[in-house]
């Protein structure tokens, strides 16, 4: 029996044309009308047309990847005729508010109203150059945390995502990050990679927005998601809407634990991981995450033109449960803005 787990990207899979095969169908491209008029602006050109700086721009980058990841979950859903649903949702930082919205936990209005908000509100949060990110490959979680406490020498850096086993984001304060990238392969760093992002995301710097950003949640209505949504910050599952709010808001400050997540579905019977929405940088986290021995099926679905191999996936019994899709990229994959945040 398959038992799916749907999961969304964040910030990091933005570029130009990214929507292109979605548009081409008015189930998806009425998202990007709805979107255009919740937000005031054209989010369907900056998306179809840029220029890619406009669109990296954190403020754009978590609306355009939200109304992506969203107009292909309403062509993945129309693709299985509405009646195979996940048993589980999760995202990757800006991906929760899509996964929310998949599961009916968040109107996709507010969603992206909140999106934007969230984008501005983390871009303004620092002054440019006295925050940074870095992505460290190779050692594990509790070796970066050793890293840290050695390096930080009392400036804010802590750990911003565990996106594999091997694979953790650190964030703070930049000359922290910069002692930090210094003496990484004193612990058993392999790679280390400096973010383009402009804001230590995921850090205790991010403070000031979690409570600014805590007022707009309050003031939003969310409801019970007809599946559980697997937590960022918990890795835990919740149906409860209530306690959304204040979930959401701890995310800005706090780590984004993408193995935990992942492995809390996994124990719990999810057997089939899609990645909805462009990119498939998930799909690459979850093997490393999941092992070489796992017997499950790893794929994505990007839009439409998926549709009759996510048919065939999961609405038919699949004698093998072989990974499909994109092949591993390695210990080195990481978007170049922090595997999405």
């Amino acid at each position: 029996m398959k038992k799916i787990a749907c999961l969304f990207p964040g910030q990091g899979s933005q570029s130009v044309g990214m929507a292109d095969d979605l548009l081409q169908d008015p189930l998806s491209s009425g998202v990007f009308v709805e979107a255009g008029d919740t937000l005031g602006f054209d989010l369907h050109k900056l998306v179809t047309e840029g220029p890619q700086e406009e669109l990296t721009l954190t403020a754009n980058a978590q609306p355009a990847i939200l109304a992506t990841s969203f107009a292909a979950w309403k062509q993945f859903i129309k693709a299985l005729d509405y009646n195979v649903m996940p048993a589980f949702v999760a995202g990757h930082s800006l991906g929760e508010f899509t996964a929310l919205a998949a599961a009916g936990a968040l109107d996709f209005r507010d969603a992206i109203r909140l999106v934007r908000i969230r984008g501005k509100l983390m871009q303004e949060a620092v002054p440019e150059g006295q925050g940074a990110m870095a992505a460290l490959l190779g050692a594990d979680e509790e070796s970066v945390q050793k890293l840290i406490d050695e390096t930080s020498l009392g400036d804010p850096l802590d750990i911003a995502n565990i996106n594999a086993p091997v694979q953790t984001v650190i964030s703070g304060k930049t000359e922290a990050v910069e002692r930090a990238l210094n003496q990484a392969k004193k612990f058993g760093v392999i790679k280390a990679v400096r973010l383009k992002v402009s804001a230590p995301f995921h850090s205790r710097m991010m403070a000031p927005v979690r409570e600014k950003f805590s007022n707009y949640l309050e003031e939003t209505k969310f409801m019970p998601p007809f599946c559980p949504i697997v937590h960022n910050v918990s890795a835990l599952p919740n149906i409860e809407a209530p306690k959304m709010a204040k979930i959401l808001a701890r995310q800005i400050d706090s780590p984004v634990r993408w193995v935990s997540s992942i492995q809390y579905m996994a124990e719990h019977g999810a057997n089939v991981f899609v990645e909805i929405g462009y990119g498939n940088v998930l799909q690459g986290l979850v093997r490393k995450i999941l092992g070489k021995t796992w017997d499950g099926l790893i794929t994505g679905f990007k839009s439409q033109t998926d549709a009759e191999k996510i048919r065939e996936l999961l609405m038919e019994p699949q004698p093998e449960a072989e990974a499909d899709g994109e092949a591993d990229q390695g210990e080195s994959e990481v978007s170049e803005n922090g595997n999405d945040i």
